[in-house]
């Protein structure tokens, strides 16, 4: 049987049988000018693949945007391929990709957050009416929580966090120029150590104290995890100081839970005691690098921890470990660990499959204690009063404290340290004022988005770990917002459920669907509870993490407890 030549011409077939071939080389070109701007803006700085996020964030800072040339250069720059790079780009929140031929968003960016605290503040009025009062040269979008519920509602103003916002002040703060965050004023690393700060790491590193001495006062106290999982602090650190080396560390302070704002509080006020807990951690389990990853929106927090941890290693206290920082971009899912790793390692934020758990195989591989900027607050603390300190504490047979961000209908919002185990009700009057004038007490969100809704009935119930989840809920990083009568349920079912289907991250089809399903159900006038209660068994089921696992949480407890504001 005759077969043709492949590269000869076919004569019946013009054009088949000889192979096609392009002009130019595939793909898009590399940019002599761009790359000179790529290299100029990197300048004496690692080209390691993890740090790719970081040199994304150089060049939106510095152009606005992310140009698609810049994209191509930095690909080139870094030896990454250009579709690590665009899919990287593309995934999170804070960066702008601008292909050629399209406009670029102006240079000033007003974020208004959308979250349900702010909402409730009149958050939506502020967003429709700032692009007139700004004009047309800035570009006002909505956002997620900013940390900022307290003050709500708050916008931020390029890096600028800006609250108790209105039309009328955040025209004035863009008029003025108002767009670098503020620096607050915090107790400084020579505060510090005068009041006896670093002295507990410097007899851990001259061997003064004992690692067993330290692990079992930890373990004594009943410290947990105060990132919302609330596993045991000592026997973590004893878990991963039994992985054989070498061993990481990764502090997670992307708390972007709508309602949570206490790790930015501790951070404004006193850094150096989170910094010594840090690093007697890193000390504890034989760390040789430890990774801060901080959320975007707390640029004030960033400037602060850069001022201070530079003063910390001029001192010599981080002489067993190396302290790198980690910029999030703006996606809420990195607050689950194993997609926190991964972000650090410069990738999308896609969360792992588990096990093995990160304390066997976390950060670049290695085994990685991964712990909350408030649980390593306490350590000092602890150590050095002891564990019946803390457990001393606690109400309802309770132990321990808990920083409570309470936002929402109370004459006095903010970061509440009390004892672990008061109700809600012991919260709002005690902690918080009482509620404020003209509102009633009607529900609340005992630990932020995901942490499901309980009526004022159920006021009695102890606010701590192990004690919700019984009635379909949990305290996770103790977000407390409490609603009142003057609040529709249904508004705020979708106001929540729209922040998780903004911040699915598309890895699996029950939570990137089933989020986008939900959003739809519930904008209807009259809510199918049937439908939806099918479709919270799938995506608490099936979802990889815990974000399609509890994003259906409040929407249960609101069909369960309010139903008369469904009629």
């Amino acid at each position: 049987m005759d077969t043709a030549i492949p590269n000869e011409p076919n004569n019946k077939h013009p054009g088949l049988g000889r192979r096609k071939t392009r002009g130019l080389p595939k793909g898009r070109q590399l940019d002599l000018t761009s790359l000179a701007e790529v290299q100029e803006l990197l300048g004496d700085r690692s080209r390691q693949p993890d740090l790719l996020i970081e040199h994304l964030h150089l060049l939106q800072d510095r152009y606005h945007a992310l140009h698609a040339r810049h994209l191509v250069a930095l690909a080139y720059e870094m030896r990454l391929a250009l579709v690590e790079v665009y899919e990287v780009a593309s995934f999170y929140a804070h960066f702008d990709i601008v292909m050629d031929g399209e406009v670029a968003p102006p240079p000033l960016t007003i974020r208004v957050c959308d979250s349900l605290t702010c909402e409730l503040k009149g958050g939506a009025d502020l967003f429709y009416g700032l692009p007139d009062a700004v004009g047309p040269n800035v570009r006002v979008i909505r956002a997620p929580c900013m940390g900022a519920c307290h003050n709500a509602p708050a916008v931020a103003i390029g890096h600028a966090l800006h609250e108790h916002a209105t039309v009328e002040n955040v025209k004035a703060a863009v008029d003025a120029g108002h767009t670098h965050p503020h620096i607050p004023d915090y107790h400084g690393f020579d505060d510090y150590r005068a009041g006896g700060g670093y002295k507990l790491l410097e007899e851990c590193l001259d061997g003064t104290r004992d690692l067993e001495g330290i692990l079992t006062t930890l373990e004594g106290s009943s410290l947990r995890g105060l990132g919302g999982a609330g596993f045991p602090t000592g026997r973590k650190w004893r878990f991963v100081r039994a992985e054989p080396g070498p061993r990481l560390m990764a502090i997670n302070g992307d708390e972007g839970e709508p309602g949570t704002f206490k790790d930015r509080h501790y951070l404004e006020t006193d850094p150096n005691r989170f910094l010594e807990g840090t690093l007697i951690g890193a000390w504890a389990v034989e760390a040789t690098d430890v990774y801060i990853y901080l959320r975007d929106e707390y640029p004030q927090c960033r400037e602060i921890l850069d001022r201070e941890i530079a003063r910390v290693e001029q001192a010599g206290l981080s002489r067993h470990t190396k302290i790198h920082m980690r910029r999030g971009a703006g996606a809420y899912i990195c607050g689950e660990e194993s997609a926190m790793l991964e972000s650090i390692e410069g990738k999308r934020g896609l969360p792992r499959h588990k096990p093995p758990f990160p304390s066997q195989v976390g950060l670049f591989g290695q085994p990685t204690l991964i712990n909350n900027i408030e649980t390593v607050f306490w350590v000092r603390d602890i150590v050095e009063k002891g564990p019946e300190w803390w457990s001393s504490h606690g109400r309802n047979g309770r132990k321990g404290l808990r920083s409570y961000s309470v936002s929402g209908h109370v004459k006095e919002p903010g970061v509440k340290l009390a004892p672990a185990g008061v109700t809600i009700t012991e919260l709002i009057d005690e902690f918080c004022g009482g509620m404020e004038d003209g509102h009633t007490f009607k529900g609340y969100l005992p630990g932020g988005a995901s942490g499901g809704i309980l009526p004022a009935s159920m006021s009695d119930i102890p606010l701590d770990f192990g004690t919700l989840e019984q009635h379909g809920c949990f305290i996770g990083s103790a977000a407390v917002v409490v609603l009142s009568d003057k609040d529709d349920m249904k508004r705020v079912g979708l106001n929540l459920m729209k922040f998780f289907e903004d911040e699915s991250c598309g890895q699996c089809t029950p939570c990137r669907a089933g989020t986008e399903k939900a959003v739809k159900l519930l904008e209807q006038p009259s809510w199918n509870q049937p439908l939806l209660g099918e479709l919270a068994k799938v995506m608490t089921s099936a979802s990889i993490c815990g974000l399609g696992q509890a994003a259906m949480n409040p929407i249960k407890q609101i069909m369960k407890h309010f139903p008369e504001d469904l009629t």
